[in-house]
């Protein structure tokens, strides 16, 4: 299932932090993953883990399935470049995140919408709501965009470091919901990306929740 050189993200199993690191998978023997140090995602510093560490580990596949599993650090190892052991459960142990289980959040992103077939002009817009499997675009009553187009998005998605990550995601229009006013709502399912494309809109979704809850906010 998880294979060498896939994206791996971590998070400490038993903490409210939320921080999360990313890591490659370099090697693999039996039930041991071995992967390159760990870097923090929102401070792109190299982490230190303790031998013993529970951790949280998540990846996606090429076909653009997302597992869940959970791991520990085994110890730390020098090769070609120096390593960090983690265990394996083994692929039956493995949680896989249904379509429907992506974290929704209403947020408002700037987004520019492209066509994947040259059938209209590209515009910009914002999101009602965002999550990893797909989104809700606001668009004018007038749009051009219908159901069954299949469109590129580019998101501006800020981050809680205060950066941005620019990420475009190909998706398809499952419908048209009529708004009030001048504005109509443009359901799109993604499809077709990258794994760590994924995981980051999946780490925007979550910080978002996680300071709507702080800000007592319904999620």
């Amino acid at each position: 299932m998880i294979k060498i050189g896939d994206n791996i993200i971590l998070e400490h199993k038993y903490s409210d932090s939320f921080e999360q690191y990313k890591c490659k998978l370099v090697e693999r023997k039996g039930d041991d993953l071995y992967i390159d140090y760990p870097v923090n995602m929102n401070t792109n510093r190299t982490v230190f883990l303790l031998e013993s560490t529970p951790l949280k580990a998540n990846f996606v596949t090429d076909s653009g399935s997302h597992y869940y599993f959970d791991t520990e650090v085994k110890g730390r190892i020098k090769l070609n470049i120096p390593m960090v052991i983690l265990s394996y459960p083994g692929n039956d142990r493995l949680i896989k995140v249904q379509r429907r289980q992506f974290v929704r959040v209403e947020t408002s992103v700037d987004v520019a919408v492209y066509s994947s077939k040259g059938e209209f002009t590209p515009f910009t817009t914002v999101t009602d709501d965002i999550s990893a499997g797909g989104t809700a675009l606001l668009i004018d009553k007038k749009s051009s965009l219908k159901q069954g187009m299949e469109i590129e998005c580019w998101f501006a998605l800020p981050m809680q470091n205060g950066g941005f990550e620019y990420r475009k995601f190909r998706g398809k229009v499952v419908r048209i919901i009529d708004g009030p006013g001048h504005m109509n709502k443009a359901s799109v399912q993604f499809f077709d990306s990258s794994g760590i494309d994924r995981q980051m809109l999946l780490r925007f979704c979550f910080e978002r929740q996680l300071e709507m809850k702080k800000k007592g906010l319904p999620v």
